[in-house]
């Protein structure tokens, strides 16, 4: 149990201090396309559920308060308010039996956040969230 504790802290120290060092791009300057391949992955030999508990774990590792998650929909809606009001909207897609979608939506205040490292350090945690929830780790 101690072990595993420990290993929480540490993904949470990893994800929480690179999150801290990246500035916002509120700008909107990357083009649609490009911005959504930036927000988007997708994982394999995954369900919906699993997933969603992923990324409600995620969202509160990085000091978000969960504002609406709905399963039937596959939306997690998160607030953290820090130095910056920030939004974040995750919707979970089912793809095909075992393959999923997440796609990662930033705002701070009416500006939608573009910089690719916000997303990038996101699913960086993301991957080791999901990894934790398939092996049971609490």
């Amino acid at each position: 149990m101690r072990k595993v504790n420990l290993l929480a802290g540490y993904v949470c120290a990893a994800v929480l201090g690179g999150c801290a060092a990246t500035p916002f791009d509120v700008a909107g300057t990357a083009a649609p396309l490009e911005l959504r391949s930036v927000q988007t992955r997708a994982y394999e030999h995954l369900d919906k559920t699993l997933t969603m508990r992923a990324v409600i774990a995620t969202l509160q590792d990085f000091g978000f308060t969960i504002d609406q998650a709905d399963t039937a929909l596959g939306i997690v809606t998160g607030t953290r308010a820090h130095s910056h009001d920030m939004r974040m909207t995750v919707t979970v897609v089912q793809k095909t039996a075992d393959e999923v979608s997440v796609r990662a939506s930033a705002r701070v205040g009416q500006k939608s956040i573009t910089e690719a490292a916000t997303y990038q350090d996101f699913f960086a945690a993301l991957d080791k969230g999901i990894f934790l929830v398939r092996n049971n780790v609490n």
